[in-house]
């Protein structure tokens, strides 16, 4: 009897080398990212010569190449100063996966010193032992705090690590925040604030034609010659562009279109197979999407969803019935409920107008003002997706910290 993975292996496939395609994969080349990567050297060009470089911030919507930029200009920076005998070291932590302040220290103190861990220690313990690594070594430590927003005590955190280069006599810690909430800066404490002296970016979104040209740069090396036709690569572009520029909604089309080809044992992966790809993906891009979204409009969201699973109607003055609709306002108290119920800061209603704007831009809800049959003027809102799902997704992001 053939062996199972012997007939699997046999098979053909338009695939080259498909972590290429994948939407975890960092490039060496990061096209329509250059004037950004400039900046962040120049940002971090004073540690060579044993001077602290300002904090700084990213701003930008998921898939828009933060990430990948800090970690390409890093890496750049690790490899300067191993041959040059720099006093310099980088830490990476993605808050998503570290979101208290504790959480941060000790990933980046495991980071730094190796041999040792500090597991069960005090958050103190671990903030003076940083402090004295910098200290007794001369090293200026740059930390990269990925989704920093998602750090539920973010304030007590970025004011400790900017305070603490003036607890030191040598070496200095630099703080480089990453955040797909644009308004993250906005919330923090005064005191905070004026700690951080920070420079600030804000990545775009990427367009149609420059997300082409990002997967054909994949493409090129992670299907095999001549096996995906231009069109699949232009209808890919174009339904990202339209998911708010995001190159990974891009990537992970291309990668599905490829497994459905091998799946039906095609040999060319054409716009037919972008559009199934699309239908198969189209989930998975919303849970996606939904769990990068800053905690407050997470919690906005949380409110349509929670209200919209009960099933609302209303009925109109000339007596027309609406289904799944919502009146902005009742959305707006049910968030307040909510926020007073995780113990987070309310945000004023002309953010949440904002918020409800960026939800209707990503195609969560839809939108649309009152108008003949109601009274007074106000926004209807009515979810685009199954509600239970949404709320299953939200309430792993938000209860997990809780």
């Amino acid at each position: 009897m053939e062996n199972l993975f012997e007939k699997h292996m046999a098979k053909n496939t338009v695939f080259l080398d498909k972590d290429i395609i994948s939407p975890h994969h960092i490039p060496k080349n990061l096209p329509f990212r250059e004037k950004q990567i400039n900046e962040i050297t120049q940002f971090l060009g004073p540690v060579l010569n044993n001077s602290k470089p300002n904090n700084f911030f990213l701003y930008g919507k998921t898939g828009s190449g933060k990430t990948a930029t800090v970690k390409h200009v890093l890496e750049q920076l690790d490899d300067f100063v191993k041959t040059h005998d720099k006093k310099v070291c980088s830490s990476y932590v993605n808050c998503r996966s570290h979101p208290s302040k504790y959480k941060v220290l000790l990933k980046v103190l495991r980071s730094t010193i190796t041999e040792k861990d500090f597991l069960g220690y005090s958050s103190s313990f671990i903030y003076e032992k940083l402090l004295e690594y910098s200290n007794e070594n001369a090293i200026h430590q740059i930390l990269v705090l990925d989704e920093i927003d998602k750090v539920k005590d973010i304030d007590e955190l970025v004011y400790s690590l900017s305070r603490g280069n003036d607890e030191l006599k040598s070496g200095s810690i630099t703080i480089i925040g990453i955040s797909n909430n644009l308004t993250f800066k906005e919330k923090l404490d005064p005191r905070t604030k004026s700690s951080l002296c920070e420079r600030e970016m804000v990545f775009s979104p990427y367009n149609a034609t420059e997300l082409k040209e990002i997967l054909k740069e994949r493409i090129d090396k992670a299907f095999k010659f001549e096996t995906v036709k231009d069109e699949a690569i232009s209808l890919a572009a174009a339904l990202a562009a339209q998911e708010s520029g995001d190159a990974r909604t891009a990537v992970m089309l291309m990668q599905r279109a490829g497994e459905i080809a091998d799946s039906q044992e095609l040999t060319i992966v054409d716009d037919t197979l972008v559009e199934k790809a699309k239908v198969s993906v189209e989930e998975e891009i919303i849970i996606s999407m939904i769990s990068t979204l800053p905690e407050q409009q997470q919690l906005v969201l949380y409110a349509i969803a929670q209200l919209s699973a009960q099933n609302p109607t209303f009925t109109k003055v000339n007596g027309e019935v609406e289904k799944g609709v919502l009146f902005s306002g009742e959305i707006f108290e049910a968030y307040l409920t909510l926020a007073k119920k995780f113990d987070r800061r309310t945000i004023t209603s002309r953010w949440y107008r904002q918020y409800i704007n960026e939800l209707e831009m990503y195609g969560l809800i839809l939108v649309t003002n009152s108008g003949k049959g109601i009274k007074g003027q106000t926004r209807l809102i009515k979810l685009g997706f199954d509600p239970m799902k949404i709320k299953t997704v939200l309430e792993k992001e938000l209860f997990k910290n809780f």
